[in-house]
C-alpha cells in the first residue's frame, strides 16, 4: 500500500504516529490538541467499552451521567483536587456570541452575557458527583452508591499524541460511596482487579498492580492504585487507575450519614477510570511494522475472506462457497468481511487487512475450490496454512483462542527480557539510565 512505513526499531514514536493514521484509527481535527476517532478505531473502543460496561454491572455497579459543566465554586470545594487540576482547566465565562459590529460576518462575544459563576468543563468528575451525592445519602440504607459514567472530559494538554494524551478524551469514571473505611478500601483494590482481568484476558497486555507514590497520587486520594504495562520500547504506559479518596470529598461537600447506632459520620469514597489511553497501550505492545496487530476479542473484525478470481464466473462460485463459510463463522460468534471489491486487487486486499491487524485472512481462488481447501493466514505469525473446507470452520474459531493466548505470552515474554533485577543503589542506575525496561529493586 501506498503509506510511508517507519520501522519501530528506527523512531518507535514516529512509528506510532503512521501507524494511527495508516489504520485509519484517528487524526488530528480542527481543534488543536483534539482528535477524530474515525470508524474503525471506534469500533475497536466500543468492544472494549462493552467488555468494560459487562464486568462493572456483573460487580454490581450501574451507570448514570452527570454533567459537562462544574460550577467553579464547587470545583474548588476539594482544595488538593482544585489544585491538582487548575493548570488543565478550561473554563466558561460567557455563554452568548453576536455579531461583531466593526467585522461584517464575524463573530465575537457578547460581553453581556457573561457568567453570574464561571463554569469548569469537567477534567474529572468527583466535585457534581459528590455535590449530588449530598442529595442521595442520609443513612446506611442508602449505601453503598455503586455509580459508573461514560464520559468525554477536558484537560487542556500542550503536548498531545494520539490517544495517548489529547486534550479531549473518552473514559469511564466510577465513583462510589460507601459507609466504612474497609468497604471503601475492597472496592479500590476489587476495581483495580477488574482492570487487570480486562488487561490481561481481553487485551491481551500483562500488567503490573501496584501503589503510587504521594507525588504521583491522584489528588484529593488518600491512595492510588495502577496498573502499568511495558510497551516494546520498554517504556511503562499507565492503564488504568482506581483511587481510594477516604473520607476528603465527604467532607468537602458535607455528605454524612447516620449508621446504624443513629452516629452521624462522612461517607468514605473511591473513583477508578481507563480512558481511550488504552487504544494507544493495544497499539504498542502488539503490532508490527507492517501495521496493527489486534488480539481477537477486541478485533471488529475476526476474518477477512479475500476471494482471488480472473472472471465474472469464477467470483459468483467463489462467493456462493464463501456465502455458507461465511454463515458458520457467525453463528460460531466470529465477524466476517467478505471482500469483494473489484476495485482493487487480491494483494491489495492482503495488505490492507494486514495493516488493520485482522486476525485471521481466508484466500479462496477456482484452485482451491477444486481442491475443496482454502488459504489460512494468522496475522500474529504471519504463517499460513492450506486447510481443507470441512475443517475450515472448526479451524478458524480454535486459531483465535490461540492468537490470543500467543499475543500475551509474547507480550509477556517481551517485559521478562527487558526486566532487570537491582540489588544496590549502583545496578538500579545502571539499569535506569543504560537499559529500557523495568528495574526490579526490591
Amino acid at each position: 500500500m501506498a503509506f510511508e512505513k517507519v520501522k519501530r526499531d528506527e523512531n518507535y514514536s514516529e512509528w506510532y504516529n503512521n501507524l494511527v493514521k495508516n489504520a485509519d484509527l484517528a487524526e488530528h481535527s480542527a481543534v488543536k490538541g483534539c482528535m477524530v476517532i474515525k470508524p474503525y478505531g471506534y469500533a475497536i473502543w466500543e468492544k472494549m467499552q462493552q467488555q468494560l460496561d459487562k464486568m462493572f454491572k456483573e460487580t454490581g455497579h450501574q451507570n448514570a451521567y452527570f454533567p459537562l459543566f462544574v460550577p467553579k465554586s464547587l470545583f474548588e470545594k476539594e482544595e488538593k483536587n482544585a489544585e491538582g487540576f487548575a493548570k488543565e482547566c478550561a473554563v466558561v465565562t460567557h455563554y452568548r456570541l453576536k455579531v461583531d459590529p466593526d467585522r461584517p460576518g464575524k463573530l465575537m462575544v457578547d460581553p453581556n452575557s457573561k457568567l453570574e459563576e464561571e463554569l469548569v468543563v469537567r477534567p474529572t468528575s468527583e466535585a457534581i458527583i459528590w455535590n449530588t451525592y449530598k442529595n442521595w445519602i442520609q443513612s446506611y440504607r442508602d449505601l453503598p452508591i455503586l455509580i459508573n459514567q461514560w464520559a468525554n472530559v477536558v484537560r487542556w494538554e500542550m503536548r498531545t499524541r494520539l490517544f495517548l494524551r489529547t486534550a479531549e478524551f473518552l473514559w469511564q469514571e466510577g465513583h462510589t460511596a460507601h459507609a466504612t473505611k474497609e468497604e471503601a478500601l475492597e472496592e479500590t483494590r476489587k476495581m483495580l482487579d477488574v482492570y487487570a482481568e480486562f488487561a490481561e484476558e481481553h487485551m491481551a497486555v500483562p500488567v503490573i498492580k501496584g501503589i503510587k507514590s504521594e507525588n504521583e497520587r491522584f489528588a484529593g486520594a488518600d491512595d492510588t492504585y495502577c496498573i502499568e504495562g511495558m510497551m516494546q520500547d520498554g517504556k511503562a504506559l499507565q492503564m488504568g487507575t482506581s483511587h481510594f479518596l477516604g473520607q476528603n470529598f465527604a467532607k468537602a461537600f458535607d455528605v454524612k450519614f447516620q449508621d446504624k447506632n443513629s452516629k452521624l459520620d462522612y461517607v468514605w469514597a473511591t473513583s477508578w477510570g481507563v480512558s481511550t489511553r488504552l487504544m494507544g497501550a493495544l497499539i504498542m505492545v502488539h503490532s508490527d511494522d507492517e501495521g496493527l496487530v489486534l488480539p481477537p476479542k477486541l478485533a471488529p473484525i475476526h476474518v477477512v475472506i479475500v476471494p482471488v478470481y480472473r472472471t465474472e464466473e469464477e467470483l459468483n462460485t467463489i462467493s456462493e462457497k464463501v456465502a455458507g463459510i461465511k454463515k458458520e463463522l457467525e453463528k460460531a460468534g466470529l465477524s466476517v468481511k467478505f471482500d469483494n471489491r473489484d476495485t482493487q486487487k487480491p494483494g491489495f486486499k492482503f495488505a490492507e487487512w494486514e495493516l488493520k491487524g485482522v486476525p485471521v485472512r481466508i484466500a479462496i481462488g477456482p484452485r482451491d475450490l477444486q481442491n475443496n481447501a482454502a488459504e489460512v493466514a494468522r496475522r500474529d505469525t504471519k504463517t499460513k496454512e492450506v486447510i481443507g473446507m470441512d475443517n475450515l470452520v472448526n479451524h478458524v474459531t480454535g486459531l483465535m483462542d490461540e492468537i490470543q493466548q500467543n499475543l500475551f505470552n509474547r507480550a509477556g515474554e517481551l517485559r521478562a527480557g527487558k526486566t532487570w533485577e537491582a540489588n544496590n543503589w549502583k545496578e538500579f542506575v545502571d539499569i535506569v539510565e543504560n537499559k529500557n525496561g523495568f528495574a526490579l529493586a526490591h
